[in-house]
């Protein structure tokens, strides 16, 4: 039999796979020229071990800084909308490395397949073009905030959820 806190920690890792799920892009943060961070977006997909592939355009800011510093943060953000309190909307951060797919790596036309499956003939398109590049974006952290005093750590290999106390938060920050 399922104790409480088992239970919650399945809901809570429900909602967790289920904010990243629902969302068509994903956030991305990418240190520019003078390591100046800059923030886009990209359509997304997610493979089986949680790598995300984004197909960007090298006239974009964004894939310029990737192609030159691997580190990249991405966010899942509740929306607006439907966030009871504003000061505490659920998100979910990862900070992942970047890497171009090579046109002949398998993965490029796997995970092309499935952005053309989940986004339309524009991917189609789009490949045709010759500044578009595949990156994986492979997390290497994770946290999933739900609310005020409601942060956890994700375990990249695992998905599940560990707590992190106000206390570990400021060490974290130090």
């Amino acid at each position: 039999m399922k104790k409480q806190g088992d239970k919650e920690e399945h809901n809570l890792s429900n909602s967790c796979k289920a904010l990243r799920d629902k969302s068509k892009t994903l956030l991305l943060s990418t240190l520019g020229q003078a390591s100046f961070p800059e923030i886009s977006y990209a359509p997304y997909v997610v493979d089986d071990e949680g790598c995300f592939y984004i197909f960007i355009s090298e006239l974009a800011a964004h894939t310029k800084n990737l192609m030159a510093e691997p580190k990249v943060s991405v966010m899942f953000i509740a929306n607006e909308g439907e966030t009871q309190n504003i000061f505490a909307r659920e998100r979910l951060v990862f900070k992942c490395v970047a890497k171009e797919i090579a046109v002949d790596d398998v993965a490029y036309t796997e995970q092309l397949d499935k952005l053309e499956a989940r986004f339309g003939n524009i991917v189609g398109m789009l490949r045709s073009l010759p500044d578009f590049h595949l990156f994986c974006l492979a997390p290497t952290q994770g946290h999933y905030v739900v609310g005020f005093g409601k942060a956890y750590q994700v375990d990249i290999s695992t998905g599940t959820l560990k707590h992190i106390s106000e206390e570990e938060v400021r060490k974290q920050r130090t």
